[in-house]
């Protein structure tokens, strides 16, 4: 006995909407693998003897100074006075992964760089040099080392091209960037 075309007519399109339905329920197909990020290239040392930072006002301080920096055992020295700090404030001297100033407030200079770790969010603490201590005349004199940084060369804790922030320690201001400098190399 065989059907007639009007019941396998209703009964394929029953059958087909089952499978369609099925196929609607399935799970999304999973996100393929993400692949690992390459190893850190992490050089010994850099290839540039010396370096300057010339720090200028950023967000409306009047913050400024120059840093030199030179290779040492340890990774990069910073030696040099900030002036117009928070007069016997705490300030943070911090290296950022972009030598990028130009915007006012410096957020331009990117995210918080740990040289063996690379850029993290702003805040986070690590490699970076530390902290300033101003004077009652409103200047620290800087004495830091960058654990693990190199100058020169392009490895990935090659600080030659980023930026070194101070962050603000008043009021309202802790961690505002009050003033930026480009680590070049020096003659």
């Amino acid at each position: 006995m065989s059907r007639s075309p009007h019941v396998r007519g209703p009964l394929l399109a029953a059958t087909a909407s089952a499978l369609l339905a099925a196929c609607a329920s399935s799970p999304p197909p999973a996100p393929p693998a993400a692949a690992p990020a390459p190893p850190r290239q992490i050089a010994e040392a850099g290839t540039v003897p010396r370096a300057v930072a010339n720090l200028a006002s950023a967000s409306g301080s009047l913050v400024s100074g120059r840093l030199l920096l030179q290779p040492v055992a340890e990774g990069v020295r910073m030696r040099g006075q900030v002036g117009g700090l928070v007069r016997n404030g705490a300030h943070g001297l911090q290296v950022h992964e972009r030598g990028d100033c130009s915007a006012v407030d410096a957020r331009s200079a990117g995210r918080y760089y740990d040289p063996l770790a690379g850029a993290r969010q702003d805040g986070a603490v690590g490699a970076s040099p530390g902290r300033i201590v101003a004077g009652p005349d409103g200047v620290a004199t800087v004495d830091l080392v960058v654990r693990g940084a190199v100058l020169g060369g392009g490895s990935d804790n090659d600080i030659l091209g980023r930026s070194l922030l101070v962050l603000g320690a008043t009021p309202g201001a802790i961690s505002a960037r009050v003033a930026c400098g480009v680590v070049t190399a020096a003659e």
